[in-house]
């Protein structure tokens, strides 16, 4: 019983820290262009010019 005292406590906290990151991710603009990074990496980049 006292390791659910124990647990519960933990477990709240976690969540609260999980849901305040998730919170600052969605303010800081992470999930603005999520179709951006999925067709950024099709897209071939010039090599960069080689000087002798």
């Amino acid at each position: 019983m006292t390791n659910l005292a124990i647990l519960i406590p933990v477990a709240l906290f976690l969540g609260a820290v999980g849901l305040i990151a998730f919170l600052w991710s969605l303010k800081s603009g992470q999930y603005d262009d999520l179709d951006g990074a999925a067709e950024r990496i099709l897209i071939e980049e010039e090599a960069p010019l080689k000087r002798d």
